[in-house]
């Protein structure tokens, strides 16, 4: 059994254990505050929410990310985890994202794999997290490494590519002449206005524009069309988000938000350095767009395979099986 902890914020954290849950043979369990996904086809564990009400020293003077005093969605939710570690004894625990849950899986004596992510990581929690944990699943190519990694912490890195639930999935032939512009906004909050969004289609007559999430757009479970069809996305440097556009091959322009630790700074940063997709540190102005389109939709979509091979999610899952097998093998 492999425990795998969901953050609830946005999208992204659920569909990696979904794509990686469906390529592993060990039975895996989900424990997360999300809701629940009527596709999910193994075990839950319901954890409360732990953000409601006053925060007192959230970060226990710089060592941990979020743990409040005298909270009692904290308490609980720690208490669920601590609870179910106890009565299934996995053989694996995965945090992805958790140092608070991480750490407590290993207090209880469980192996630990941390879903590791790109940006500023030297704070103390993120070093707590990633010096314990057994290895670190990284959903990045090696060949476009995090700059300035430790060694211990390279070492015992899996680079297991972007990976998405369209891994394999058929592409369908996008229009030679197809003059279509996708935008693919962040469920995890997003820093573009309608009125942004608004002046740049206004400055494209020749394109026809479709937006999907964030604040101003509609949105749809499945994409997949739409990204197969499209001579041009534009989104943010979300994980997800920007496997999805690889599994796809289509030309991108990626436009990072701000997030902790400089997250989607650092990816877009890697992104510009292979030459993978244009990319602009804010959202360009509307005269811009007619140059920045064409120049896009002129880029070879086939260069994305560098950044995704397409089977990331089953090399995470054997990683995992490895781990938790090598585990189990030394338990006394």
């Amino acid at each position: 059994m492999i425990g795998y902890y969901v953050h609830h914020q946005g999208r992204g954290h659920l569909q990696r254990a979904q794509c990686i849950a469906a390529h592993a043979g060990e039975a895996v369990t989900v424990l997360s505050s999300l809701e629940r996904p009527p596709s999910w086809p193994g075990h839950w564990v319901d954890l409360p929410h732990d953000a409601a009400g006053t925060a007192r020293e959230p970060t226990a003077r710089g060592r941990l990310h979020w743990a409040p005093l005298h909270h009692p969605g904290l308490r609980g939710r720690m208490a669920r985890i601590a609870g179910w570690i106890d009565r299934a004894s996995p053989a694996l625990f995965v945090s992805d994202v958790s140092v608070e849950a991480a750490v407590l899986a290993r207090l209880m004596g469980v192996p630990l794999a941390v879903a590791a992510m790109r940006g500023d990581r030297g704070d103390l929690a993120h070093e707590l997290a990633y010096d314990m944990a057994d290895a670190l699943l990284a959903p990045w190519p090696a060949q476009v490494p995090e700059p300035g990694w430790p060694p211990h912490w390279t070492s015992k890195t899996v680079h297991t590519g972007a990976f998405s639930r369209y891994d394999g999935r058929r592409r369908q032939p996008r229009p030679a002449d197809g003059r279509d512009v996708l935008v693919m906004l962040g469920g995890g909050g997003d820093e573009v206005s309608a009125q942004d969004l608004a002046a740049a289609q206004a400055a494209t007559p020749g394109w026809r524009w479709t937006i999907l999430g964030g604040t101003s757009g509609t949105w749809t479970d499945d994409p997949w069309e739409m990204l197969c069809r499209a001579r041009v996305v534009v989104t943010h440097a979300g994980q997800n988000a920007l496997a999805e556009c690889a599994a796809a091959r289509v030309p991108t322009v990626v436009v990072p938000q701000r997030r902790p630790h400089g997250e989607q700074q650092a990816t877009a940063h890697a992104l510009d350095g292979a030459d993978l997709a244009t990319v602009r540190h804010r959202w360009p102005a509307p005269p811009e767009w007619p140059a920045l389109l064409e120049q896009t939709a002129r880029r070879d979509g086939e260069r994305w395979a560098q950044w995704s091979a397409g089977d990331g999610a089953a090399r995470a899952a054997r990683a995992l099986e490895r781990l938790a097998s090598r585990h189990s093998e030394q338990t006394p």
